[in-house]
């Protein structure tokens, strides 16, 4: 007879094979799944977008994520001056989320894996589409102050927060602005993502949150966001002050092109880090002005 946890690891298995990745926090929409009941192997926001139109890439709307929100009341808290943590995974079983977190370990697949885990061609377990950690992209967290989904736009959405070198481990941290003012009482809206640096298809990953920001003590709003520009080498041509999440590869509403080659040799590809001129941590020039 097979065993309850027999059947619940070859289900992880199979929906963890090749599994592309998302942060995990029961503040985020979709948490279980699409199909109305909960999900403890949830999957569908790992999905990467490609070559989509604007209505299904933004907020993850291609299969419907966007319309399954968390449940009333619960919020990824952001402690202004402080940091907060989620879990990035190929799938839900592999976090703390599900299953009391028996099939989690450091790494996003629940597996085992060396520290200095260096694979020349491409790490594909877990799929992190990069050769070793000092080559991962960078993910990225942006807030938009509005309380209502549908009232998100690229322009009202601004990154706050950028890890370097990730995604890698399982528990990822990012850091907050002091400045952050709060958010309306109904919270905000928040988003994940990043843009992968090669290796394998050159699709990107968005996932939407409701969030709040705590301890919060200034009251001066953020700047509109610009579209980030490609600037590696030239400082100088970075776009200052706050930011447009990277939206690339996309059928429409592009915010970003590149074509060459880096310094590196390798093609261009814009990230969440400094060839596109975000600074490690908390984005502290995005507001309209100092405190108040």
């Amino acid at each position: 007879m097979i065993s309850l946890g027999g059947i619940l690891i070859a289900l992880l298995s199979l929906r963890s094979a090749n599994a592309h990745l998302a942060a995990w926090h029961t503040g985020m929409y979709c948490m279980d799944g699409t199909s109305g009941q909960v999900d403890q192997n949830a999957n569908e926001i790992v999905n990467p977008l490609y070559q989509l139109p604007f209505s299904q890439w933004w907020m993850h709307h291609n299969n419907l994520c966007d319309e399954f929100p968390p449940a009333p009341g619960v919020f990824l808290d952001l402690p202004a001056g402080g940091s907060f943590t989620v879990e990035i995974a190929g799938n839900r079983g592999q976090t703390t989320l599900s299953f009391n977190g028996q099939f989690t370990s450091e790494w996003p697949d629940g597996q085992q894996h060396p520290d200095d885990m260096n694979i020349p061609t491409c790490i594909v377990q877990p799929n992190m589409h990069t050769q070793n950690q000092t080559m991962a992209a960078g993910t990225a967290f942006a807030i938009s102050y509005q309380s209502d989904i549908s009232n998100v736009t690229p322009e009202n959405l601004a990154v706050f927060s950028v890890r370097y070198h990730t995604p890698w481990k399982r528990l990822t941290t990012y850091d907050v602005p002091a400045a952050m003012p709060a958010c309306p009482p109904a919270g905000c809206i928040c988003a994940w993502g990043w843009v992968p640096n090669g290796c394998g298809e050159p699709n990107m990953y968005m996932q939407p949150f409701k969030c709040r920001v705590t301890n919060a003590s200034s009251r001066t709003p953020l700047s509109a966001p610009r579209a980030p520009v490609w600037c590696e080498g030239n400082p100088d041509a970075c776009v200052s002050g706050a930011k447009q999440m990277i939206y690339w590869n996309q059928l429409e509403r592009n915010n970003i092109q590149v074509s060459g080659l880096g310094l590196s040799g390798h093609p261009k590809s814009p990230a969440y880090n400094q060839k596109c001129g975000f600074a490690d941590g908390a984005q502290n020039d995005i507001f309209s002005g100092p405190p108040s």
